[in-house]
């Protein structure tokens, strides 16, 4: 059973070398334990701190990419040299790596194929008031769309099986915390949350600049990754949103026209006929949505068999 740790860094020179340091150098049911570090794009010291230290596995993206596509590349990697467990942590020494073992457990059992840490929120001093319900809200929304049982989803640290690793796709260049979730649920993958803790704050995030463009950006993630997995549900949804109202005033329309009462209504029945013509041309591309994600299910499902025979090479169990 081999464990690589992850560790996306941008500009972390001032704590890489306490994260590394604080990782476990073995554990019970891991036959062996190595580090990759994924410098995105670093203007400072952090490529050469990785290799003065060691790391088994540097990945090096030559501009900054963001946090997702860090992740995704380390992912990649991962796999390729043959892990079995994947581990994602932070730069900042932000989590406690002494909660590795409690991460990896339920993967280890099979109890799980993703393990999210779920952060004491109301604990930490930390996070202001209204991030914490921020927080609690997104977990929320996330567990509805997913249909998981994610306490945390915002947190990056994380363990993930090989199986899951392999039908992971991000396609927001934001954050992958909250896709990753809503696309395991839609695979029928296991996610499980474990209490985990956190260090103290050593810098400001760079991901959660201000709230208002946090929530935006992560509503938008959201809603993209729901319509593209939904978009049945979603624009049929849309499509009843707008035809509905518009049959109610072509019913009421005709009413007062039998009654002989249809006279300076017509503004009325224009109205209900654009809204009626809109609905329904919504509802044609809601079907026509529908069959384009039976079609990137079946190009999935491609990719899953040509990860499998990537993979093999470097100690596929599947």
């Amino acid at each position: 059973m081999k464990l690589i740790i992850q560790i996306p860094c941008y500009n972390e020179e001032a704590t890489l070398p306490e994260t590394l340091a604080a990782l476990p150098a073995s554990l019970e049911g891991v036959d062996e334990i190595e580090t990759l570090v994924v410098n995105d794009g670093s203007s400072d010291r952090t490529l050469q701190i990785a290799k003065d230290i060691g790391v088994d596995h540097i990945v090096t993206q030559v501009r900054n990419r963001g946090l997702a596509r860090a992740f995704m590349a380390g992912l990649e990697a991962s796999l390729d040299a043959g892990a079995d467990i994947v581990v994602n942590t932070d730069g900042d020494n932000q989590y406690c790596a002494d909660d590795i073992p409690v991460l990896i457990a339920p993967i280890l059992t099979g109890e799980a194929d993703i393990v999210i840490g779920a952060r004491p929120i109301f604990n930490n001093p930390n996070f202001g008031i209204l991030k914490k319900l921020l927080q609690q809200l997104g977990s929320a929304v996330v567990r509805v769309f997913s249909g998981t049982d994610v306490r945390d989803a915002p947190c990056g640290f994380r363990a993930i099986s090989r199986l899951a690793a392999m039908q992971m796709r991000v396609f927001s260049g934001y954050t992958y915390t909250l896709e990753t979730i809503i696309q395991a649920g839609h695979h029928g993958l296991s996610v499980k949350s474990v209490p985990v803790r956190v260090n103290e704050q050593r810098r400001p995030s760079r991901l959660v600049r201000n709230l208002p463009s946090y929530l935006w950006r992560s509503c938008l993630t959201i809603l993209r990754i729901f319509i593209l997995y939904r978009p049945l549900p979603f624009f049929s949804l849309c499509s009843f949103l707008i035809f509905f109202p518009g049959f109610l005033l072509g019913l009421r329309f005709l009413v007062f026209f039998l009654a002989g009462q249809g006279d300076g209504k017509i503004q009325s029945l224009i109205l209900a006929a654009l809204l009626m013509t809109s609905g329904a041309m919504l509802f044609i591309v809601a079907i026509l949505a529908d069959l384009i994600a039976a079609n990137r299910m079946l190009l999935e499902d491609v990719h899953w068999r040509v990860a499998k025979m990537r993979y093999a090479q470097t100690g596929d169990r599947e």
